[in-house]
């Protein structure tokens, strides 16, 4: 069988579990309301851990690994998320395998390097014309 037809008997390419859903315990499905309640619990958790990725953001802390773990959160529950989640493991993965080609790592060392010989030189300029004296005056 070719990886098409894996994918579509309910298993990737690479061999995780492919289905969707609710993946709450049966005992918890087959009640309409204690489903909805761990639903809600789900969500509301998951909220919490997306809001401190966010808040996490511009203060220091891993604010997107928070955030993507909030993703996984709800991905236990909602098709949406693990939806979401799928596409952007996806193209992490797609971004990584791109990072690692030879002509890919050759372009971004090159820039990388014309880059601190750039500020080399004008630190050096800097220096040569100023001296080591700071931009700014501290004199308390």
């Amino acid at each position: 069988m070719n990886a098409e037809s894996d994918e579509r008997a309910g298993e990737s390419a690479d061999g995780q579990d492919a289905e969707l859903g609710s993946r709450a315990p049966e005992f918890i499905k087959s009640r309409r309301g204690l489903h909805m309640s761990w639903q809600v619990g789900v969500f509301v958790v998951g909220l919490a851990v997306v809001g401190a990725g966010v808040v996490m953001l511009p203060l220091p802390g891993p604010g997107w690994l928070v955030i993507f773990g909030g993703m996984a959160i709800w991905a236990t529950e909602f098709v949406w998320a693990q939806l979401v989640l799928r596409w952007t493991k996806r193209k992490v993965t797609e971004a990584a395998q791109r990072a690692l080609d030879p002509k890919v790592r050759r372009r971004n060392i090159i820039l990388t390097t014309v880059g601190l010989v750039i500020i080399a030189v004008l630190l050096g300029f800097y220096l040569w014309k100023f001296g080591f004296v700071m931009p700014w005056r501290i004199d308390q």
